[in-house]
């Protein structure tokens, strides 16, 4: 019986010829995207020919291209990054058990700040630039004076277990933890005493994040559900359930976002139960919470009603950040990507991909540059002051990624 019949030059040739028009597929689909998204680009340019001058164009929006600057230095995961208030100063908190201190302008390191012996999971700037807090799995808080070379100023103590967030209340002399030992605790800072211990939830404390007047926070846990606290009493204002997995962050809606929100969920006029968005309860009238179920949800923040979801990642969302036009909300998850949603319909507009799988934190910088004098200008004269967006995300690849115009 003879064998079959082989030729060598043509044995697999079939295998790699089908091979290799499925890549050209998805080089088509890819391009074709992209040439989307340009002329999508170009449209916006057109309708608004002010943004042409990205730098200072307020409703400035990242594109699909590639960060403009990655900041690398860190030894692992960075879990958190935070912008100074004033100058072109980021800072990003990393399981490495430092903080680095970067030029987001230049993208090059200014410090690595030490004092921490576990990972740093969350920093803060106080609202004039001048002290940065951090909060770490070695169960202390520690404050920097930003000012003093970032010198160690104050360590508080009294957490049980690995602390979460940290945040400045309004006002800038007390700050709020949450941690894995189930509290949220507050803190006066000319003291480091703990002034007061909450417990609004019975698991790990995610979050807890304060509202613009400081009167109440709002609360991500373990349990799957957010709860808005009231910051004097420690009382439940609101419980937020509706989650099927754990809630990652959570986050008051902005006064000037109240408008969108009212308008993607149908309400039109403003009724006696609802407040008007120059009310100082508009700070409070909604949230918005990322979870591990790969949703973000919107609620009412005085019934706990969950008014809207937000479908479109593929793994656990965790940064929430607000344009500061409040016209969109932009989210980071671990499928790699932050995306853009348009909060007066809920659309995603625009899907930016970071190159690395898990995106852990999200952070968006509005900032004033120029304004004292130049070289440059004629005769030494001051430039004029420009404002800048900028937006950062810390990724487990270890870097910063960094995204301006």
């Amino acid at each position: 019986m003879c064998a079959p019949y082989t030729n060598q030059k043509t044995s697999g040739l079939l295998v790699k010829k089908w091979t290799s028009v499925i890549r050209l597929q998805k080089k088509i689909i890819d391009l074709e995207s992209r040439l989307a998204q340009a002329l999508q680009d170009n449209a916006n340019i057109a309708a608004n020919p002010a943004s042409l001058n990205q730098r200072s164009n307020p409703d400035w929006l990242p594109t699909v291209v590639p960060p403009k600057v990655v900041l690398t230095g860190h030894r692992a995961n960075v879990n958190a990054v935070t912008f100074h208030p004033r100058y072109s100063v980021l800072v990003s908190a990393s399981d490495d058990s430092t903080m680095k201190v970067w030029d987001w302008e230049s993208g090059e390191l200014e410090r690595t700040v030490q004092g921490h012996t576990r990972r740093v999971s969350d920093c803060e700037y106080d609202s004039k630039g001048k002290y940065l807090v951090s909060g770490s799995h070695d169960l202390f808080i520690k404050l920097w004076d930003a000012e003093n070379e970032y010198k160690n100023i104050a360590t508080f103590r009294g957490h049980d277990h690995s602390i979460s967030t940290v945040r400045f209340l309004p006002g800038d002399d007390r700050i709020v933890s949450a941690s894995r030992d189930q509290s949220v605790r507050i803190w006066e800072i000319a003291t480091t005493h703990c002034v007061k211990v909450m417990r609004p939830h019975e698991n790990w404390i995610r979050t807890a994040l304060p509202s613009t007047d400081g009167k109440f926070l709002v609360t991500s846990c373990m349990d799957h559900t957010a709860r808005v606290v009231e910051t004097t009493t420690g009382t439940t204002r609101a419980e937020l359930r509706g989650h099927n997995n754990v809630v990652e962050n959570a986050v008051f809606v902005p006064a000037n976002a109240v408008s969108a929100i009212r308008e993607l969920i149908g309400l039109k006029k403003v009724t006696e139960s609802e407040p008007a968005a120059s009310d100082d309860a508009s700070s409070v009238a909604f949230v918005v919470t990322a979870s591990r179920d790969q949703k973000i949800k919107i609620w009412d923040a005085r019934t706990g009603q969950c008014l809207h979801t937000l479908i479109g990642h593929d793994g656990w969302v965790h940064g929430l950040v607000f344009h500061p036009n409040g016209q969109y909300l932009l989210s980071a998850a671990d499928d790699g990507s932050i995306r853009i949603w348009d909060l007066k319909t809920g659309r995603c507009m625009r899907k930016m991909e970071t190159g690395e799988r898990f995106v852990s934190s999200l952070a968006w910088g509005r900032q004033t540059l120029g304004g004292v004098a130049s070289n440059d200008g004629k005769d030494g004269q001051a430039q004029a002051p420009r404002r800048v967006s900028v937006i950062a995300s810390g990724c487990w690849d270890y870097t910063v990624k960094i995204w301006k115009p």
